[in-house]
């Protein structure tokens, strides 16, 4: 986790300054509204007050977390707009120190919030007190950006693009190589690729083609070069899904880890500030025990890679005590005592939990549920398909939760990508599989470990 550290009023002086970006997404505006009861966002009428709601809270979070940070106490603030808040492009909001006080601890802070064009569009004065003791505080990564900002250290990762026969499918691809996650590879009927690129005036000339006559050939060459090395990950176009993960699972592929492939959703809900993957929620339908364990010690793995050192994994149902007539129930005892023999290995496990014990540690306590894992989860392994899927679109759709989304289990990550999927999705399910693909260079046997049978 991130660490947060706070400066005292005597580490502080003028002209000191501190900036971050951020970006304000459309459902922000709407979550923004409903929060505060702004009829003109609700209504769909316009932008509302949002501009200057929002515009105070980055300002806010700037002073809570950098300047002065944790402990510090906003005493007055002035915030004018001079032009509309741009959504979903990066904001860089600066707070620059303007005089101190000795006499009351209060400094004079000016706030800046710039568009990727360079224009101010807000700006603040702020007096805050600088805290009166140090602070230093663990925070949970949150939001998805951080997974870009990972990436920007770690080289474009080589990957095979699996029969791209669609302008969103290609335009993802293309997107992911432009912001310099990936190197791709597209393999498909070359000049059907290159139609489609024309069409919708895509640049094709930093990605190679290697041509295929058909979605079996596409996903065959493609699981070759993965196994080969000569793509570090894989990322499904238009073929059916059944086919690209065929392909990875044949033997002569050589992705094969003796694990079940799994579906892992990493979710960033607005008013929830932590990370949280979600498994299984695309791939396996009914999962029984022996399965679930392959699910769950992947999604270690994964969170392991996404920097949580030890993840903590609820295994859901919809009541926190074991009955027999209830199957979801029995696995979560089962696979929290597997933990505990060590045939799941690198995390926490518990279960079974339901949901509101697992994220809510006030809900965990009011039921009287004593365990590492309750009220913290870091994963959310869910009874079924159906369980999953609703989960995750319930958070997409109903709480604006920005999302991205890997198969894990083989040799290589898969990007199962979606025509809902927006262009933010993708971007971030590219830099998860940068990331994990990175940690799977590195530390094989953290991300997909022996454990005992």
């Amino acid at each position: 986790m991130p660490i947060i550290a706070n400066r005292l009023f005597a580490d502080i002086k003028a002209g000191d300054r501190v900036s971050t970006v951020r970006t304000i997404r459309t459902p922000d505006l709407r979550a923004w509204g409903a929060a505060f009861g702004d009829a003109g966002i609700i209504a769909g009428v316009g932008a509302g007050q949002a501009d200057a709601g929002l515009a105070a809270s980055l300002f806010a979070a700037l002073v809570g977390t950098a300047l002065p940070g944790p402990g510090a106490a906003i005493r007055a603030s002035s915030v004018s707009i001079a032009a509309p808040l741009p959504a979903d492009v990066p904001l860089t909001v600066s707070l620059a120190v303007r005089e101190t006080n000795a006499a009351d601890r209060t400094i004079g802070l000016d706030g800046e919030i710039a568009a990727p064009s360079g224009a101010i569009v807000a700006t603040a004065a702020i007096t805050v007190t600088a805290p009166d003791k140090a602070i230093s505080v663990s925070v949970p990564e949150h939001r998805l950006e951080a997974l870009l900002e990972r990436c920007k250290g770690l080289d474009p990762l080589p990957t095979g693009v699996v029969h791209p026969l669609s302008l969103d499918a290609l335009s993802g691809a293309l997107d992911a190589a432009a912001a310099g996650l990936i190197k791709p590879v597209l393999f498909g009927p070359e000049a059907d690729i290159r139609r489609i690129a024309a069409s919708g005036g895509l640049d094709l000339s930093g990605a190679r083609i290697v041509s295929t006559t058909s979605e079996e050939e596409s996903a065959a060459k493609a699981a070759a070069a993965a196994g080969a090395g000569e793509v570090g990950a894989l990322m499904k176009g238009s073929l059916h899904t059944d086919v690209l993960l065929h392909a990875v699972m044949a033997k002569e592929a050589g992705l094969r880890t003796g694990r079940l492939l799994s579906h892992c959703a990493i979710m960033s809900v607005p008013t929830y500030a932590r990370r949280v993957l979600v498994t299984d929620v695309a791939l396996n339908i009914a999962p029984d025990t022996d399965q679930k364990r392959d699910i769950c010690q992947n999604a270690i793995g994964l969170a392991k890679a996404l920097g949580i050192e030890t993840p903590k994994v609820a295994v859901l149902a919809a009541v926190e005590m074991v009955h027999i007539k209830m199957p979801a129930t029995l696995d979560g005892a089962i696979l929290s005592k597997m933990a505990d023999r060590g045939q799941i290995v690198g995390g926490i496990v518990d279960g079974p939990l339901d949901l509101d014990a697992a994220v809510d540690a006030a809900a965990a306590k009011v039921k009287h549920i004593v365990s590492p894992v309750a009220g913290a989860a870091d994963v959310l392994l869910v009874p079924n398909i159906e369980a999953g899927n609703m989960v995750y679109k319930n958070l997409g759709f109903m709480a604006d939760a920005q999302s991205a989304g890997l198969v894990v289990g083989a040799r290589v990550p898969v990007m199962l990508t979606s025509r809902a999927d927006s262009a933010e999705a993708r971007r971030f399910s590219a830099a998860a599989a940068v990331i994990y693909a990175d940690a799977l260079k590195r530390t094989p046997d953290a991300i997909l470990p022996h454990a005992a049978d």
